[in-house]
């Protein structure tokens, strides 16, 4: 009789899971004093739901949330169409100067924060604009537009350029070509880049709080302001909210990249 095969685990195995548990440790420990009933995280104490109640009945964060949404949606909506037309105009004409703007347009992505939230802050002294919750959004347009046209020229760089070009000789003009035929193809990519811009413009703090004028706080500024005289169970909530939110908008986002894929393929 033929020995059976011995079962085997692989360095590799080994590797990628002591990878994800160091990954993934601190967000299950956060999670598990979320519910801890002792108003200090040293130890544990029972289980209660006591400090999400609490989250919800606290107006300053809700107030804080309010401004990052503002934020957030303000300016992935303006990013959203600037960078869909920035895309689409690189990857379709031909300009002087197009490699040094195409450069440009994607510093956002590998300057530091701390950098872009400097430069920001003297742009906006020399020019002599108030700070208010109105500069955060401006400041954050400009590395959203980067984010989103990165995705879009992604998703564009995949398309058959022959059918515009059909739309054309069949009497539609460029902008009923544009808006009938490349844009719905566009889409998926434009949400995609949108949920995740909108993802780190919520999560951004030091831009914010280098543009931020006085009561404009945003979520992480406010999350940064209390946790200087220790976490508290509340913060903790805060924080896995926050973490699911954020892994929904990621799956969401991989959901209509699949769907946008299968989409082009049928087609």
């Amino acid at each position: 009789m033929a020995a059976k095969p011995k079962f085997r685990i692989s360095w590799q195995v080994v590797f990628v899971c002591l990878m994800f548990f160091y990954m993934y440790l601190p967000i299950f420990v956060l999670t598990f004093f979320s519910f801890n009933k002792s108003r200090y995280s040293a130890g544990w104490e029972g289980f209660t739901l006591e400090w999400y109640v609490k989250l919800f009945q606290d107006t300053r964060i809700l107030t804080a949330l309010n401004n990052s949404l503002i934020v957030g949606i303000c300016a992935v909506g303006i990013a959203a169409i600037i960078g869909t037309l920035m895309a689409v105009g690189l990857a379709r004409y031909h300009f002087p100067g197009k490699g040094l703007y195409q450069g440009a347009s994607y510093l956002p992505l590998i300057i530091p924060d701390i950098a872009m939230a400097v430069a920001t802050l003297v742009f906006l002294a020399a020019v002599a604009i108030p700070l208010s919750l109105w500069t955060i959004v401006s400041a954050h347009v400009v590395f959203c537009l980067a984010y989103v046209a990165l995705v879009v020229s992604t998703r564009l760089a995949d398309l058959d350029p022959h059918l515009e070009e059909a739309a054309l000789d069949l009497g539609a003009t460029p902008i009923e070509a544009f808006i009938q035929v490349l844009l719905p193809q566009l889409m998926p990519g434009i949400i995609s880049g949108c949920l995740l811009a909108f993802v780190l413009s919520m999560d951004d703090f030091l831009i914010a709080s280098f543009t931020a004028g006085s009561g404009a706080n945003t979520l992480p500024m406010e999350i940064f302001s209390r946790i200087r005289t220790g976490v508290k169970p509340d913060i903790n909530a805060l924080s896995v909210i926050l973490i699911l939110a954020s892994g929904f908008l990621a799956l969401f986002g991989e959901y209509l990249r699949i769907q946008g894929e299968g989409k082009r393929l049928k087609n």
